[in-house]
Formats: structure tokens, C-alpha cells, sequence
């Protein structure tokens, strides 16, 4: 029999279909019946004939007739919103869809599984399985590990051992022992109890890294979790049914508690949930559709699912692979405005940087020789000036390679703290098998990728704040010596003036934004835990800084391919002029004002998804492999060569280089 799960100003109601030439009308009724049913006051109809109502689907929230046969508008558990004319949305209505939901909008289900054992995850590997790519499995390694450490705690609730968090209280409540009889009930009670985040869910790309990354820690066999119950959440994970989890409530230590729980919460069929198929709704109805169980907790598997610093370092993993791709492309975006404003190659000469050998400054230095004038790509514009009587650039074009490198051996640095930290073992109580007991420590505290993610939102900001300094340079014609705010009519065209100011609006937000937050501790849970990391915090605001990073190269590199406009016909090098190409593809130019925001918002997700990266990548590799002496390896998260791995951008073999 056919079953529908109906949204009704804020119940969700299961609806089962005898037949399915029944029509969407039918279970619009039919949800509104049951909905007033349920209502002491009949939901305010005096019968279901009162209600007028619209039928949508959950999923894409495409509006349904009402006269169609359910078997041929709907799947059997699909969820449908059912919308009440004239009700006004409640100030606390949960939309179907959450913030970012386009992502899923063609989502397929992946066939592709990563092996995870605790270990070998990469901050790569994460953004792609939160971006839905890879399902989960466990190697039969961390399988046995897991066994062996949930053996150890059946050992415990048999022999009645007094231990944390097993057969005691939380925190404060360390010293009450708790009676066998009550030991799964008390595990309930703390995931409930914990479920006291607020504000905005996190989007399905970041609820799926939380999840994954939770799963990776649980692997590596130190929590005590049952192989039963992880497997359980490996299947939650791989159908992409996802808890609502806000995004504020931790203090970073004793690990990410609240949105941990939060994520646990859906895990035992409580709370809300959202899948592709369902939108949100409850989440034992979630569940249902995709044929899962809610998880029953055993003694101490609601501690391993919630105590740990999953939320800093998912958010911090993301924070770095965005950042590690804005600090590739800045470059570029750089070297294409130099270009505009007639300035030298001279300061990134081979010998300067050899004698400050930062391998960040090193790796800018050559980018900016492979992209600019140079027997490989000729340059008409800088041909043109050769011989001015210009010697030197400001510091925001000169001082390019010492500026980004410091960005770039940043990036690397953290990069590092949040590989360890994502590998981490970050429980308490830990469980040692081999030593066939558990150990109270702290490894839940978040000091480590806090301190790591301030430090990074600091580094990349340096990004934003030059470059809003070369728009101020491209803008003003008494520096570039292009039409004032490059636009043709000047006083009837306004052009990039305002989008100036974004830019400078968004750089001084990231001022603020850049105090850091692990500087901060409030004590809490009665004074015992009296030291806390602040980590939530650090890695959202990281991971705002590198948004307002991205927007603001987005102007400028709409500004330069701008300004190129009126430097033609002369034409910049190979590379730069394929930069060109790649904006005019998504963005025409300015002959007069118009509405620019979906402009920027263009530039910016050509940015987001690493285009302008793809188109000069080549050439930068190519050039590298020409001059090996002159370049060295850089940071992992900096170093080009990547690319060659990842991507199959080749250049046309017709093309000089």
C-alpha cells in the first residue's frame, strides 16, 4: 500500500493510499482531515470542506494539480507540503528546503565509496563527501578496532565498574553512579538534554562533513561505540539523511557538545531531518522513507557520538580548502590588473626572492613571471610601455609575492593542525583496548584548530585588503589612467564606483570578524569545565572572512578584464587573455551602467568553483616544468602541481607558449 508523509502548519502526518488513482486533491484532504483530528479546536475549520489548500512536493518544491492520479504525480514515501490559503508563516516554520539546498537540486546518489579507518583522511577528501560524491564504508582494520574497544565497555556494564560517562553522570554529575537498569536511558538523556543549539541549520554540504568526519573519528576504535550501531550511522550517512544541527551553541570544549547532539538527536529519531527526497521534516519519518531504523543507544554510545571537535574541524576543513583556492586564483587576479596598470615584471626577478626564501613568497614570485611577459606569452600591453620612465610600482602590485606568500604559507600551516585534528582520536572518556581500560583526559579541547582557524582568517583577510586597495587603483584615473571608475561617460555612468565600495564595505567587516575568538573563556558546567576554545566561532567567522575574500577578488577581477577593454586592441599574454575569455564567457562589458550584483555574484562563483584556477593552471605548469632550477616545490595546500592530479585542462597544441 502507497504512504505519503504530509506537512501541515508544522505536523507532519503519515498518510496511507489504498489507491493510487486517487488524486493529489485526495491527500490534501485527507492530510487536512487528519490534521484537524488531531487539534482540540479543529484547527480552527469547521470541516475539512473549509480548507483551501495548494499541494507541493517536498522535493524541488514544485507545485502539484490537484486533479492529477497520485501514481502519476508521486513516488510511494514522498514527502508533500500542504499549504493552507491564507495562513501567514509562523515566525518558527522550518522550510522544507534550508539555505544552500540548489547544491542538491540534481543530486544523484554516488556509487563511489571512500574507505575511512581514522587515519588517512584529507581535508579534500571531506569537501568532497559533504559535497555528496562518495558514500562511506570502514576497512575491516578499523572494523576490528572498533570491536575490540566496544568489547571493553561491555566488560565494564557486566563487572559494574564505575567509570565517566558509562555508569556515571556528565560534568558536574561525575560522582553519581547510575544503576544498570538506567544505563541506556541515561545515554538518551544526554543527547537530549545536549540538543540545545540555536540559530540557522547547517546547510547539507557542511551537515554531511560533520557526519562523515564523526564517522572517521569513531573509526579509529578509541570511543567504545558498537560496530552495530556505526554501521547504523554509516547507512543514515550513505542515504544522505542529514539532522538539523544550528550552527551556534559550542564553546569548543568539552568538544562541539551541543551540535554533536544535535546530530545524534536525528540519529535516534528525534528531531528534525532532511534528505533529497524528503525535504525536512520528523525524523523517524525520514528514516522510514529510506528504509532505516532509528538508532538504540547502548551504554556509552550517546558520549561517542557527541563528545569531540567534529564541528570546528569540518567547518575548518572546508575554511581551508576555500582559502588554499582563492589564494591560487588571487594571483592570477593580481597579474591581470598589473597588466591593466602598465606595471613591471621587475620585482618578481628570480634573485630577489631567492635571497628571502619564504616558500610562500618564492611560489607567488614564479606564478607572476609564468603569467606575465616573458619570451613563452609576449605581452602587447607591457611592449607599449617598455620604455617609460616609470622605475618602480606601489607596494599593493610590487609587493605581491611577500604579501600572498605569508596567505599561502598560512594556509599551510593550518592546514596541517586540521589534518592531525580530523585524525584525531578527541573522546572522553578514551577507550584502550589493548590496555583493556579507559583513560579521562582531555583531547575534546579545541585550543588546537581555534587558535589555527583565527590565525587563518587573519592570513587570508591580507587578501581582501590589498586587493580592495588595487580596485582603488584601477578606479581612480589619476593612478590607472583609464576612464574614471572605468566606465565611458563619466557623471552619466557611475561604473565600478559603487562596487568599489562593497568592496571596501566587506573589507572592513573582515576586520572584525579577524579579532580572535580563542582568546575568549567562559566558564561552564559548574566550574568544571573552567578553560574552554571558543572553536565553533573561530571556524564560522573563517569561513565568512573567505566568502567576503572571494566577493572582493571577484570585483577586482571584473574590474581589470574591465579595463582591458580600453587598452584594445593591444592584448595582454596567452594566459591572462584565456582569464579574459573565461569572465566574457559569464560577464559582457560595461558600455553603460546596468544592474551589477549578478555580475559579481558571476565572477564570484567562477572563483568558488576554481575556473579561473583551471584556465592558467596549464600554463603555470608548463612554464614550471621549463624553469625546475628556478622554482621549488611549496606548501601542499599552495603548490600548483596539484592541479596535474586533478585536473584534465590541457593546452591546445596549436598555442605558442
Amino acid at each position: 500500500m502507497p504512504r505519503y508523509t504530509a506537512h501541515v502548519r508544522g505536523e507532519w502526518l503519515a498518510v496511507p493510499c489504498q489507491d493510487a488513482q486517487l488524486t493529489v486533491g485526495w491527500l490534501g484532504r485527507e492530510a487536512v482531515r487528519r490534521y484537524i483530528k488531531n487539534k482540540p479546536d479543529n484547527g480552527g475549520f469547521a470541516s475539512v470542506d473549509d480548507a483551501r489548500f495548494l499541494v507541493r512536493r517536498c522535493k524541488g518544491l514544485g507545485l502539484l494539480d490537484n486533479e492529477d492520479p497520485l501514481e502519476v504525480a508521486l513516488e510511494d514515501n514522498e514527502f508533500v507540503e500542504v499549504v493552507i490559503e491564507g495562513d501567514a508563516m509562523s515566525p518558527d516554520f522550518i522550510p522544507s528546503q534550508p539555505e544552500g539546498v540548489y547544491l542538491y537540486s540534481k543530486y544523484r546518489e554516488p556509487e563511489k565509496y571512500i574507505a575511512l579507518d581514522g587515519d588517512s583522511l584529507t581535508t579534500e577528501d571531506l569537501v568532497s563527501l559533504g559535497k555528496g560524491h562518495y558514500k562511506i564504508k570502514l576497512t575491516p582494520t578499523a572494523e576490528k578496532r572498533v570491536q575490540k574497544s566496544r568489547e571493553v565497555i561491555d566488560r565494564i556494564v557486566e563487572e559494574k565498574t564505575v567509570v565517566y560517562g558509562i555508569t556515571t553522570g556528565f560534568g558536574k554529575f561525575a560522582r553519581t553512579v547510575i544503576p544498570v537498569s538506567k544505563l541506556e536511558e541515561l545515554q538518551f538523556n544526554l543527547v537530549r538534554s545536549h540538543s540545545s543549539g540555536v540559530g540557522k541549520p547547517l546547510i547539507p554540504e557542511r551537515c554531511r562533513m560533520l557526519l562523515a568526519l564523526r564517522i572517521n573519528v569513531l573509526a579509529k576504535g578509541y570511543s567504545g561505540i558498537s560496530l552495530e550501531t556505526l554501521k547504523q550511522v554509516i547507512e543514515v550517512f550513505n542515504a544522505s539523511c542529514l539532522p538539523y544541527v544550528p550552527e551556534k551553541g559550542t564553546v569548543g570544549a568539552s568538544g562541539d557538545l551541543a551540535p554533536l547532539s544535535h546530530l545524534a538527536l536525528g540519529l535516534i529519531g528525534e528531531g528534525k531531518m532532511w534528505s533529497p527526497k524528503s525535504g525536512w521534516a520528523d525524523a523517524k519519518y525520514v528514516l522510514a522513507a529510506h528504509g532505516l531504523k532509528p538508532i538504540v543507544l547502548k551504554p556509552k554510545e550517546g558520549l561517542a557520538l557527541i563528545n569531540g571537535t567534529q564541528m570546528i574541524t569540518s567547518l575548518g576543513s572546508e575554511a581551508v580548502e576555500r582559502a588554499s583556492a582563492i589564494a591560487r586564483q588571487a594571483d592570477i587576479v593580481a597579474a591581470l590588473t598589473l597588466e591593466v596598470l602598465k606595471g613591471t615584471t621587475k620585482a618578481f626577478d628570480t634573485d630577489i626572492h631567492a635571497v628571502r626564501p619564504h616558500r610562500g613568497q618564492v611560489e607567488v614570485a614564479f606564478r607572476f613571471r609564468s603569467l606575465l611577459d616573458s619570451d613563452h606569452h609576449p605581452s602587447e600591453i607591457a611592449e607599449s610601455h617598455r620604455f617609460c620612465d616609470r622605475v618602480q610600482d606601489a607596494y599593493t602590485l610590487r609587493c605581491c609575492p611577500q604579501v600572498h606568500g605569508v596567505v599561502n604559507d598560512t594556509i599551510a600551516f593550518v592546514k596541517n593542525i586540521i589534518t592531525t585534528e580530523i585524525n584525531s582520536a578527541t573522546d572522553n572518556p578514551m577507550v584502550f583496548a589493548n590496555r583493556g581500560e579507559t583513560i579521562s583526559g582531555g583531547n575534546f579541547h579545541g585550543e588546537y584548530p581555534a587558535k589555527a582557524l583565527d590565525y587563518l582568517a587573519i592570513g587570508v583577510h591580507e587578501l581582501a585588503a590589498i586587493s580592495e586597495r588595487r580596485i582603488e587603483r584601477l578606479c581612480n584615473p589619476s593612478l590607472s589612467e583609464l576612464p574614471a571608475f572605468l566606465v565611458a561617460e563619466g557623471g552619466l555612468n557611475s561604473g565600478f564606483m559603487i562596487a568599489h565600495c562593497t568592496a571596501a564595505a566587506l573589507v572592513s567587516e573582515n576586520k572584525a570578524l579577524c579579532h580572535p575568538s580563542s582568546v575568549d573563556s567562559l566558564s561552564t558546567s559548574a566550574a568544571t569545565e573552567d578553560h574552554v576554545s571558543m572553536g565553533g566561532w573561530a571556524a564560522r567567522k573563517a569561513l565568512r572572512v573567505i566568502e567576503h575574500v572571494e566577493q572582493v577578488l571577484a570585483i577586482e577581477l571584473l574590474a581589470a578584464c574591465q579595463g582591458i577593454e580600453f587598452l584594445r586592441p593591444l592584448k595582454t599574454t596567452t594566459p591572462l587573455e584565456k582569464v579574459y575569455d573565461l569572465v566574457r564567457s559569464v560577464v559582457r562589458p560595461w558600455i553603460k551602467d546596468r544592474f551589477m550584483a549578478p555580475d559579481i555574484e558571476a565572477a564570484h562563483r567562477l572563483l568558488v568553483e576554481q575556473k579561473v584556477w583551471e584556465v592558467a593552471a596549464p600554463y603555470i605548469e608548463k612554464y614550471r616544468m621549463e624553469h625546475i632550477p628556478e622554482s621549488r616545490p611549496v606548501s601542499p595546500t599552495a603548490f600548483s602541481l596539484e592541479f596535474l592530479h586533478k585536473k584534465s585542462t590541457k593546452i591546445p597544441e596549436s598555442e605558442d607558449l
